[in-house]
């Protein structure tokens, strides 16, 4: 399992599309603990053509990113920025922050940057992440993406 499937599945709940098809067309497997998945709002039944409750890019199995985040970040114990730091963030989720852990997460986004220069790197990584998880269901804040 990749990187970006990792964090995936620390944010989006088992039954989330974005667990259930994992990007770039590879297959997740369910996470080893599904019980420390967070839970998603009831989906509606509503058709996905029906746009008249939401705007168009709002998606109705959309995951409120901030407010997990938040919330794992005030059971942290420590002081996390997830918000600006690639580190925090992976260190938020439980997952492997080392730099050869980053280098791997730009490996699998298509870095083509120098990833000897890790603060820039860092930077690139926060911001695809962030991009994926709003590409795949999350609310992510419009300041954090592309």
């Amino acid at each position: 399992m990749g990187m970006l499937s990792n964090i995936f599945h620390k944010i989006f709940p088992a039954s989330h599309p974005a667990i259930a098809q994992a990007p770039q067309g590879t297959t997740v497997p369910a996470p080893a603990n599904p019980a420390a998945v967070p839970a998603a709002p009831a989906a509606s039944n509503v058709p996905a053509a029906d746009t008249t409750a939401a705007p168009a890019s709002v998606h109705l199995s959309e995951v409120d990113v901030e407010s997990i985040l938040n919330g794992k970040a005030q059971q942290a114990g420590q002081p996390l920025n997830w918000r600006t730091s690639i580190v925090d963030l992976l260190k938020l989720l439980d997952l492997d922050s080392s730099l050869q852990a980053r280098k791997d997460l730009a490996q699998e986004l298509h870095y083509s940057g120098d990833t000897g220069d890790s603060a820039a790197m860092n930077i690139w990584l926060h911001r695809q992440v962030m991009n994926k998880l709003a590409e795949n269901g999350g609310k992510v804040p419009a300041d954090l993406k592309d």
